[in-house]
């Protein structure tokens, strides 16, 4: 059994342009989906945010709608219930990545507003990158690699290929006239390249150890694709 990290918004709320506040947290199948894959391979998960404050899920991701139906809907949410690891997270100032297999990124709007300038943050996935680890990342949770700066300035994904919820996905959605900034356009002027597919569709990238995916329909296989490099008995 190996360890993985959780690194999840600890957002309740996404800052418009105007200054008001959208309520958001972490998308919960981004969470839930690869969850389930990891523990059913024997994987302990251990779940980390800013200041160890407990994660809040968006409520927008456990609606019928977005979930196929209310059955599933409640079958998402019943999951979420049962994350335990999700009332006891860690801080994330005080994680050891010697103590982990591999690092995972959720999405959600909240990433947008508290991991995409977390300097903690930043600085593990940083560390990540250097050491050769697995790093998975899903939808917005790319909004954290614009915490990841060297020393120099730079981005220490400049030049890497990744998967993100797209300009045209944000537009569909119906928020990407009331944003700040959009994460496609963020990552590609830090030096990202991001590779867009078919709006809601499952679309993965695969570039060295990062494992990337753009949108909720990517998070099962990008689940398949760390658990790969895990080895699946851990």
């Amino acid at each position: 059994m190996s360890k993985i990290l959780f690194v999840m918004t600890g957002a309740d709320h996404w800052t418009l342009a105007d200054g008001t506040a959208h309520p958001t947290g972490f998308w919960a199948e981004e969470a839930v989906v690869p969850y389930r894959a990891l523990r059913a391979a024997g994987h302990e998960v251990v779940v980390a945010t800013p200041g160890g404050v407990v994660p809040p899920v968006d409520r927008a991701s456990l609606a019928a709608e977005v979930n196929g139906g209310q059955e599933k809907a409640d079958e998402i949410a019943r999951a979420v219930e049962e994350m335990t690891e999700l009332r006891t997270p860690v801080k994330l100032a005080e994680v050891d990545l010697a103590d982990f297999a591999a690092v995972f990124y959720p999405g959600g709007h909240g990433p947008m507003e508290d991991l995409a300038v977390d300097a903690d943050s930043g600085r593990l996935l940083v560390a990540v990158l250097d050491s050769g680890k697995p790093l998975a990342v899903v939808c917005h949770g790319p909004a954290a690699l614009l915490a990841a700066v060297r020393a120099d300035g730079t981005n220490a994904f400049a030049g890497y290929r990744v998967a993100a919820f797209t300009n045209e996905e944000e537009t569909q959605g119906g928020l990407a006239g009331q944003a700040r900034w959009l994460l496609q356009d963020r990552l590609t002027e830090a030096g990202v390249e991001v590779g867009a597919g078919e709006p809601w569709a499952p679309h993965v990238v695969v570039d060295r150890t990062l494992v990337t995916g753009q949108n909720p329909a990517s998070s099962a296989p990008v689940a398949e694709e760390l658990l790969k490099r895990l080895g699946r008995t851990g």
